[in-house]
């Protein structure tokens, strides 16, 4: 295992920053970000920063904040419990046909995906008509929904219902992959989708206002946060914990179709979801470290608690990583939640030719036209050197490949 551990950096009034970041690059407005953030007065101890840290709006991303007495809703920003969910099959690779087009093609129709905007029509990212199973997925987060939207109605006529087991559009996947023994995997990337966001936005500007209204100088206003025993501190924790189990649910509930849908493309019986593992990376929880409780907000970050198993993936052309959690309390018990991006998606758009997309996703099943190269292999940090910077916070316990992705 690499001795490698984290750079100390000490900031002008604000907490120490930990960061794991050698043999990455960070750029200088994520290094701004940080700063800001760590001045804040109820940080707790030190903020870490893992190696896929990049800018993000507020909180930068790839870090982990512990707060105590408070919550800053744009650290966990509007896609929250955004996160991956993987499942091993008892297929081998040679049970997959040579041609996987037929499988993606399955994959899309199986899970609403993308985005479609105009007058009339749904939004093909939406269910039209759901299904007996979807209604009955989301009996179970119904009552609680509704006692939130009894608070805040301007929650209620959002895209809730029809957006549970869909993929969204991004840096949302679902990939067919082969392990180092040639087993064969489904990962998946998504969260809290339209409702998520709604929730989200409305809080963020919520705190907004409130610190408008307290006349709280902030030293940037996506900062602004709600204090411990304030009704909204109070239905915000409440809110986010409810579209952490949407997120979640909504993982399973697309994880189950998809195998159906590979059922329908290969004969051979097999099971799935051996090894399961699903988690958030987006999101806020009640924690206890050195030997305080404290609220710790991971944005693009997962917890990597000794023992518990995680997913790192990289880019839609780079391997991607089972993991299992080392503990490391310097870190919040955390590792990253992926490669990071190294370029933003207009700078990919730019910067990035069609021809390139398509020799860097050589051999995987993969949609190749220009609607994709934000999210090139070459938008983002190398895999391998993310993971040497974090060797110890988690250890490798399975390493896949891609051969099939559906992008959104």
């Amino acid at each position: 295992m690499s001795t490698a551990t984290y750079d100390f950096h000490q900031v002008d009034g604000g907490v120490p920053i930990k960061m794991w970041t050698r043999g990455v690059p960070v750029e200088d407005g994520a290094r701004d970000q940080l700063a800001r953030a760590s001045q804040m007065p109820f940080i707790f101890k030190h903020m870490a920063v893992m190696p896929d840290v990049h800018v993000g709006i507020g909180a930068t991303v790839g870090s982990v904040i512990p707060t105590k007495g408070a919550v800053i809703p744009a650290a966990v920003g509007v896609d929250i419990g955004c996160g991956m969910m993987a499942a091993r099959t008892s297929l081998m690779a040679s049970d997959l046909p040579d041609n996987l087009e037929g499988i993606r093609s399955a994959i899309e129709q199986a899970v609403p995906h993308g985005r479609s905007t105009g007058r009339g029509g749904r939004d093909k990212g939406s269910w039209g008509d759901p299904s007996p199973e979807i209604v009955a997925a989301w009996a179970t987060l119904a009552e609680r929904f509704g006692r939130i939207t009894a608070k805040h109605p301007r929650l209620k006529n959002t895209n809730n219902l029809v957006h549970l087991g869909t993929l969204g559009t991004g840096n949302h996947f679902i990939e067919l992959c082969l392990d180092t023994e040639q087993r064969v995997w489904i990962m998946l990337h998504s969260g809290s989708r339209g409702v998520g966001n709604a929730i989200g936005s409305f809080f963020i500007e919520l705190a907004k206002q409130d610190m408008r209204k307290w006349f709280v100088n902030l030293p940037d206003e996506n900062l602004a946060y709600f204090p411990e025993g304030t009704d909204h501190f109070d239905d915000y924790v409440e809110a986010v914990e409810w579209a952490q189990d949407f997120a979640a649910l909504n993982r399973r509930t697309m994880m189950t179709n998809v195998i159906r849908a590979l059922r329908g493309q290969i004969a051979k019986p097999f099971d799935a979801e051996l090894e399961a593992v699903n988690c958030h990376h987006n999101y806020v929880s009640r924690e206890n470290h050195f030997g305080e409780n404290v609220l710790v907000t991971r944005k693009g970050a997962v917890r990597a608690a000794k023992g518990t198993l995680g997913i790192i993936p990289g880019s839609m052309g780079a391997k991607s990583f089972i993991v299992r959690g080392l503990g490391n309390a310097e870190s919040f018990d955390s590792c990253s939640h992926g490669a990071g991006r190294v370029m933003s998606r207009t700078a990919a758009k730019k910067l990035v030719t069609l021809d390139e997309h398509i020799r860097d996703t050589e051999g995987v099943e993969c949609r190749k036209d220009a609607g994709v190269i934000d999210e090139t292999p070459k938008a983002y940090k190398p895999i391998e050197k993310v993971m040497a910077a974090q060797a110890d916070l988690v250890e490798v316990v399975h390493t896949l490949k891609q051969v099939v992705c559906v992008k959104g």
